[in-house]
């Protein structure tokens, strides 16, 4: 009898907390999902990328040497963009990471340098940290990066979006992104089809921008349904 109550709470409380979560992912599912749009390549694609990156004044982002920021107060950056080569912060870790050459990478634990399984098992951590939070930070400025795919979409209200597709590198290849813009041509938002979030579709906000030292363009926040990404502690220098 009491293994019998034991289960029944156990399953009673295991629905208490499951159903709803069960509920609302469905709710989302159903409210925001959608198919991957179909696009065009060609000449036009590419010229809807070239109006974001002038909307952006990408030869000040090109020109930019060095870009230090920290992701959700969580990750901290210093990145050599000249040389590909990021500094990465977070608890008592910390990795230099060299982007064009692997074997270069070093972990640190309190400043003390760390080899074997815990240097490996950092150093994946770092690169895959750098992935994503630095995307979050430059993604407008990567539509040409090798192994990108190009296409226009026509949307409603006989509006364009860019369609982004990028076939290689970063940690998670075959991930799409369609660009939503401003009046001025300027990126508002994108939608996301990635092989990490579980709804296709979802809409995260590219709005609150600033202009940094070097006059290169870069967001401080980022809106993705009820969640917020800060970006804070934006630094630049040639």
């Amino acid at each position: 009898m009491k293994l019998k109550r034991g289960l029944k709470i156990f399953f009673g409380v295991l629905v208490f907390f499951t159903l709803p979560s069960l509920l609302f992912f469905s709710f989302l599912y159903f409210k925001y999902n959608e198919n991957l749009p179909h696009g065009t390549q060609g000449k036009e694609a590419d010229a809807l990328a070239q109006n974001m990156l002038t909307s952006l004044n990408y030869e000040a982002y090109k020109n930019t040497k060095l870009i230090e920021w920290t992701f959700k107060k969580r990750h901290h950056y210093e990145w050599n963009k000249t040389n590909n080569t990021c500094k990465v912060y977070w608890k008592e870790y910390s990795v230099d990471l060299d982007l064009n050459n692997p074997n270069n990478h070093k972990a640190f634990v309190h400043s003390f340098d760390v080899h074997g399984e815990l240097a490996i098992e950092l150093i994946e951590k770092a690169v895959k940290y750098f992935n994503n939070d630095s995307f979050w930070l430059v993604a407008p400025y990567k539509v040409f990066d090798t192994g990108t795919e190009r296409r226009i979409v026509d949307l409603p209200n006989n509006k364009k979006g860019l369609l982004i597709t990028y076939t290689a590198g970063g940690s998670t290849p075959g991930d799409s992104y369609l660009w939503l813009f401003d009046e001025t041509g300027k990126p508002s938002s994108f939608k996301m089809w990635t092989s990490i979030l579980p709804i296709d579709g979802l809409e995260a906000t590219w709005s609150d921008w600033t202009t940094t030292s070097t006059n290169a363009q870069l967001p401080t926040f980022h809106k993705l349904l009820f969640l917020g990404l800060e970006i804070d502690d934006i630094k630049t220098s040639f």
